[in-house]
């Protein structure tokens, strides 16, 4: 009888936790868990987070300009980089709908804060449900899914390099916009694109006219006070937050100190895909991209708001049990993510052909490659 209980747990024929067998639970076990109050979306706090992050914005680029100092421009790199990405996030909560149940200011809040960071709002919103809707899933997953072999032995050893090594897919998130991923076809400009049915067309549209105009408007700036102080005050800062969204999605799906499974076919569900995403600590930067590193719950349950996942994260541990993987502890910067990610990116290259639960594989002659770029 205690056996057949360790194994309804989790727990594999040796006593070994196993991250890849069927939950002991349901999805609606962990609903239930979760306190009422976490489901409730407040539009006027949700409008205060977007208030405060734009008057950061604004007042870190007025301090930029009135400095106009060497010695404080690093300092405004980081910060409005690190801001652009808070505003990113409070984006991504109005594309699913956990910033309001008001549809309508949903969108006009998420087009003029992704518009402003140059992410066209809609095609990353649809992209982003469909990974949503089948995270954890080799074949149709969205969001830095792995290549099965196949796909990875014909990418060239340069493609190779350039995907796997550190600082080059920090900055994937441009390229991924206009090409998707690698094995994939599709732009999330173009309406006619398979990424979108024919009655979202026209919502892509809209959003790729509020990109352009947003492109129109840094080139008319640009122009009018110069290329090099426009990259100073938008560009850096444009690219730090491209690599905080890099970093952010890519660990909150890789990364773990123990391997964790995708799935294929009739092995994949809704629930066994959430669970294989990983929450992360990161220190003082939690409240200031709103709590984004409770990532499990969310992914679950993408409708709560960002406010109330720390409190719906707490209620649901005892449900999840082993398949929570507890974060590390950050200190006030989460220098400890660095390890991951370099670990993760020297080791997780592809899975298999075929098979309907599988684990990342390494390319030991890239390894080796990167193993070599690390020492000299």
């Amino acid at each position: 009888m205690e056996l057949k209980r360790e194994y309804a747990n989790g727990m594999n024929e040796q006593g070994d936790f196993d991250p890849s067998s069927p939950p002991p639970f349901r999805i609606a076990d962990i609903r239930a868990a979760i306190p009422k109050q976490c489901w409730i979306k407040n539009p006027w706090r949700s409008m205060s987070y977007v208030f405060r992050d734009v008057s950061v914005v604004f007042a870190l680029a007025a301090a930029a300009v009135y400095c106009n100092s060497w010695l404080f421009w690093p300092i405004y790199w980081f910060a409005q980089g690190t801001m652009f990405w808070a505003v990113f996030v409070l984006g991504h909560d109005c594309g699913h709908g956990s910033f309001s149940d008001n549809a309508i200011l949903n969108s006009v809040v998420g087009h003029i804060l992704h518009s402003s960071i140059l992410v066209p709002y809609h095609g990353w919103r649809i992209s982003h449900r469909t990974h949503h809707q089948n995270h954890g899933n080799v074949e149709k997953d969205e969001s830095w899914v792995p290549m099965p072999e196949n796909i990875y032995k014909k990418l060239d050893t340069s493609t190779r390099l350039l995907r796997f090594t550190v600082p080059f897919p920090l900055f994937a998130f441009p390229v991924y916009l206009w090409y998707r991923s690698p094995g994939k076809e599709g732009s999330h400009f173009n309406p006619y694109s398979n990424l979108f049915s024919p009655q979202e067309r026209k919502l892509v549209m809209i959003s790729t006219a509020c990109w352009s105009t947003m492109a129109i408007i840094l080139a008319y700036v640009s122009f009018t006070v110069g290329p090099s102080h426009m990259f100073k005050l938008y560009g850096i800062p444009y690219l730090i937050f491209v690599i905080w969204l890099d970093l952010v999605t890519y660990l909150h799906h890789h990364g773990h100190e123990q391997k964790l499974p995708w799935y294929r076919g009739k092995e994949w569900s809704y629930l066994r895909g959430g669970l294989t995403t990983v929450d992360r600590d990161y220190g003082l930067f939690n409240n200031i991209h709103h709590d984004i590193g409770t990532h499990v719950i969310h992914h679950l349950f993408p409708q709560i708001p960002h406010y109330h996942l720390v409190e719906a994260t707490k209620a649901a541990k005892p449900v999840i049990g082993k398949f929570y993987w507890e974060p590390k502890k950050s200190g006030a910067v989460p220098f400890h993510l660095i390890k991951n990610l370099i670990t993760s990116l020297a080791q997780d290259h592809y899975v298999s052909n075929s098979g309907d639960i599988v684990f990342y594989q390494t390319d030991l002659n890239l390894f080796q490659l990167l193993s070599l770029a690390k020492y000299e």
